[in-house]
């Protein structure tokens, strides 16, 4: 089974971190920079991709914590 992206999300409270998939959320803060260090934190932990939402739910940044697929171009390995 492959894992599951992180994902910051406005939420009733103020943020929720989840994973991709999960109805509940993983986490929830009241300010989006705590939501996004705890989803950061768990998304260098499982080596998965981590994708910051906006207050209206589209996805304004992404990075990766795992083996990226497609790596930046720009990156000499």
């Amino acid at each position: 089974m492959s894992k599951k992206d992180v994902h910051v999300v406005p939420h009733p409270e103020g943020w929720a971190v989840k994973r991709e998939g999960a109805e509940r959320a993983s986490s929830v803060h009241e300010r989006k920079v705590d939501a996004e260090a705890a989803g950061r934190d768990l998304a260098r932990k499982d080596e998965v991709e981590l994708v910051i939402h906006g207050k209206d739910g589209r996805i304004q940044d992404s990075d990766s914590y795992g083996n990226d697929p497609s790596p930046p171009r720009d990156e000499k390995h």
